[in-house]
């Protein structure tokens, strides 16, 4: 194991947070060695602490995005809580908050107020539709911010649209706001200055859609819907086995085709037909694509584990 010190080691974290976005970013934090504070409410703290009970007993959200951080808890709404929160804030290095919009404001505690009585302070907002617009009051959740940014119209089967299965618009903004730290932590580094880092859950995601928008934009067409497959890479797709069992087979670039068909679908003939060839071809052509690939893949079982 590396003896070299974790390399946020000597950096002080507060952070108001709740649910997961702003906690898994601060996870993050506390994984490279940052002291995390995390200030909970005192009438049952951090909500994500009573999704369920399955880890050990506590709330598997909360172990998972909660680890290797200290807590404290304090009433904002008094002024001896709100003042102790103020210390904290003042011996610190970041501070992160992801409560409603505006709240943090009447308390002073928004990125904005806190970077310029304290320019060496990094600050991160998080919320869920940024400060300004006809949003940014409204309450944010992982699922509506999948179906606004669009995850939910390219995740599914033809038939049916669903949502990831992990809150993906939460760990977005968690990635963006740790990463902005980061750079912050660099700049700080060089100039002596923080400053203030904003990210919403909205803006994060939409980013991951980047695929899906320019595809639609400079294509004319949404990608589909297509379970397990792939809108525009062919074949990518889960193929049935002898033994009952699927096979999931993806090939990522043309090379690849031409070794899967030489060497797996016994077919070298496929390797350079116009109509298999690319994958440009393959997708227009995927039933036949999956055909070929299907073929070849169902005489055959999966192998054993061991």
């Amino acid at each position: 194991m590396s003896t070299q010190p974790l390399p946020l080691k000597g950096i002080t974290v507060v952070a108001v947070e709740q649910a997961v976005a702003a906690p898994f970013a601060t996870r993050q934090l506390a994984d490279l060695g940052a002291r995390v504070v995390k200030i909970e409410r005192p009438d049952g703290g951090d909500f994500a602490r009573g999704y369920d009970t399955a880890a050990r007993g506590l709330a598997s959200h909360f172990v998972w995005c909660n680890r290797g951080k200290e807590s404290v808890a304090v009433d904002l709404k008094d002024p001896r809580g709100l003042a102790l929160a103020r210390r904290l804030v003042a011996g610190a290095d970041v501070f992160v908050q992801n409560l409603a919009q505006g709240a943090a404001a009447r308390l002073g505690l928004d990125a904005a107020t806190l970077c310029a009585a304290d320019p060496r302070l990094i600050a991160v907002d998080v919320s869920g539709y940024g400060a300004t617009g006809p949003y940014a009051h409204r309450r944010a959740y992982d699922m509506l911010v999948q179906c606004e940014a669009g995850l939910v119209s390219v995740t599914g089967t033809p038939e049916q649209p669903v949502k990831s299965g992990i809150p993906a618009a939460d760990i977005a903004a968690g990635m963006y706001a740790f990463s902005g730290v980061l750079a912050a932590l660099v700049r700080r580094g060089t100039t002596g200055r923080g400053g203030p880092v904003e990210v919403s859950l909205l803006d994060s995601l939409a980013e991951w859609m980047g695929h899906p928008l320019h595809y639609g934009t400079h294509g004319g067409t949404p990608p589909a819907r297509t379970g397990l497959a792939h809108a525009v890479i062919a074949p990518y797709d889960a193929y049935p086995t002898a033994d009952g069992g699927l096979v999931l087979l993806s090939v990522q670039n043309d090379r690849e085709w031409r070794r899967l068909a030489e060497q797996v679908l016994g077919r070298p003939d496929l390797a350079g037909a116009p109509e298999f060839a690319t994958n440009t071809a393959r997708v227009a052509g995927r039933a036949a694509t999956d055909a070929v690939v299907g073929a070849a893949l169902a005489p055959l079982s999966r192998p054993s584990r061991r």
